[in-house]
């Protein structure tokens, strides 16, 4: 019976996903275009998040969501467990904020166009200079108040261990003195582990750190940063949530 129902269920998630991305695409692409901040893409954006988890019944909550400062800018830095992260943090945190893309997005015809005109951040990965100027050029586009959220470990945890963490981000936090947000993603990896098509009905939950204020912080200050997020993180993550 497993056999039979497993193939079913991953071909479900792939008709919703070409579905919701088909009559999504051309209200977000032209939200993107249109607008001068990319506000609006993004919170259309939210729609195919809240069907992509409302066809697997996938619940999500979100606590000490209060931490979370109206119109203060954070560099947000999140756990990777599974693609589901991104579904449950667009549909928590409640505020604007922008995602940190590989450059070679751009070249996919319109969505990449799309993805730039609502003001992400592209990053050239071919060596660090270019890396750090195209950070440098992706937060002067930034919206005003809007926070960039960056999965610091770089890609998604293969078990419950959350990774060292990459400094990019915290280079984003000092280089305009922006608070950072400690945020931790339980449960999704029950829901879509890595390397697996099956998604599975499941609870999510994100919690919220205290900011981290990084005034007069240079880069001599980032090791110390990375860890006191870190250890942040890890007091908010739960590894068993969601499998009971």
């Amino acid at each position: 019976m497993t056999a039979i129902i497993t193939p079913f269920r991953i071909a479900w998630s792939f008709f919703w996903a070409i579905l919701a991305s088909v009559v999504l695409f051309v209200p977000i692409s032209a939200a993107a275009l249109l607008s001068r901040t990319g506000n609006l893409a993004f919170t259309l954006s939210k729609l195919w998040a809240y069907t992509m988890l409302g066809v697997h019944f996938v619940r999500r909550e979100i606590v000490h969501r209060e931490r979370i400062a109206p119109g203060q800018p954070y560099i947000i830095i999140a756990n990777h467990q599974s693609l589901f992260d991104i579904l449950a943090l667009v549909t928590t945190l409640g505020i604007q904020y922008r995602w940190v893309i590989k450059r070679e997005v751009l070249k996919v015809p319109l969505f990449g166009y799309a993805l730039y005109a609502s003001r992400n951040i592209f990053v050239d990965r071919s060596n660090t200079q270019k890396a750090i100027a195209s950070i440098h050029r992706g937060l002067e586009r930034l919206p005003e108040g809007a926070s960039v959220l960056i999965f610091a470990e770089g890609t998604r945890s293969r078990d419950s261990s959350i990774r060292e963490f990459k400094k990019g981000g915290f280079q984003m936090a000092i280089a305009r003195h922006i608070p950072i947000l400690p945020v931790a993603v339980n449960g999704s990896r029950h829901v879509l582990p890595k390397d697996s098509f099956l998604i599975r009905p499941g609870r999510i939950r994100v919690a919220v750190g205290e900011p981290i204020d990084t005034t007069g912080c240079n880069e001599e200050a980032i090791p110390a940063l990375m860890e006191r997020t870190r250890s942040a993180l890890l007091a908010l993550y739960d590894p068993d949530y969601g499998s009971r």
